[in-house]
């Protein structure tokens, strides 16, 4: 987002940011019971009831490692910590996200900076007068947005120019916040504290993109790059290894398929593996045409 000229920047800007975002805390309260009443209820109620049943019986199964795929922008919306409490309650083993959803999410309110609540019929004219950026009725604050895009690049630099794996780049970035983190308790920090992996494939499409580009451009002979193709052999021998696998997914997308093609690309490799044996997928996609935000689940036992 290029800053227009003559900009009215801060003449409206604290108002616009005056209602930051609260993250829901799943630990403060018992929705056991009006989840449990869901079972004998009808349509998405009903739904949610047999997810949640899903997601137990996925939990109880000791041999199954749990992948959590996350697009769109629940976290922006205030399920970051549902997401880090989920890791730290070993919910966990696996996640597969989206760059936004895990660089200018997560990694940019661990810098101490804010989501808003804001409107999503605002004139977005006068949005950008002010250098605010909006996704749907949530506001952030462009300035801030780019002082996460440069501390990627400023993480990126002192790294051993080479090949590196989404995952281990937000490693690398998990390490980072242990001494420098404004906000405790990331989903990055958890994952790190908790060596569960993030695997993000289309990394760039993010902060951690424009972060790269300025690392690279400042180090144009000697800089790291992203190799996309390792991090899908990772995250496939993941799958190989597990005796069984479920998949919890939060909206649909990139991180979606990822995750089910580790068991194509398996079978490519020679190695015989099963199908993912549970799968949820909470999602606004509209099931009629059975796209559902990308594969449908129909073949496995989930919903969608």
């Amino acid at each position: 987002m290029n800053k227009p000229k003559n900009s009215k920047l801060g003449h409206n800007k604290k108002t616009f940011l005056e209602n930051p975002v609260e993250h829901i805390d799943i630990t403060s309260f018992d929705s056991r019971k009006i989840i449990d009443s869901m079972d004998k209820m009808s349509f998405t109620s009903r739904d949610t009831a047999r997810a949640s049943s899903i997601f137990n019986e996925m939990l109880s199964d000791k041999s199954c490692t749990t992948f959590l795929t996350l697009a769109g922008s629940t976290s922006a919306a205030g399920c970051m910590k549902v997401y880090s409490d989920m890791i730290k309650y070993n919910m966990i083993d696996v996640i597969v996200a989206t760059g936004a959803s895990i660089i200018d999410m997560d990694f940019f309110e661990a810098l101490g900076f804010r989501h808003y609540q804001g409107s999503q019929f605002q004139d977005d004219t006068q949005l950008r007068e002010n250098y605010i950026d909006r996704i749907y009725d949530t506001y952030i604050d462009e300035e801030e947005l780019q002082t996460c895009d440069k501390t990627i690049c400023e993480i990126a630099n002192n790294l051993d120019p080479r090949a590196y794996t989404s995952r281990e780049f937000i490693k690398e970035i998990g390490k980072y916040l242990k001494s420098n983190a404004k906000k405790k308790g990331s989903l990055i920090e958890t994952a790190y504290d908790n060596n569960v992996p993030i695997f993000c494939p289309a990394f760039t499409d993010s902060s951690a993109g424009f972060g790269l580009v300025m690392h690279q451009e400042k180090n144009p002979k000697k800089h790291i790059t992203i190799d996309s193709i390792r991090e899908f052999r990772e995250l496939t021998e993941i799958k190989i290894k597990s005796k069984s696998s479920g998949l919890l997914m939060i909206g649909g997308g990139v991180p979606k398929n990822f995750v089910q093609d580790t068991v194509v690309c398996a079978e490519l490799l020679g190695k015989e593996v099963d199908m993912h044996k549970y799968a949820i997928q909470i999602t606004v996609a509209d099931t009629r045409d059975g796209a559902c935000s990308s594969s449908c689940l129909k073949r496995t036992n989930g919903f969608c």
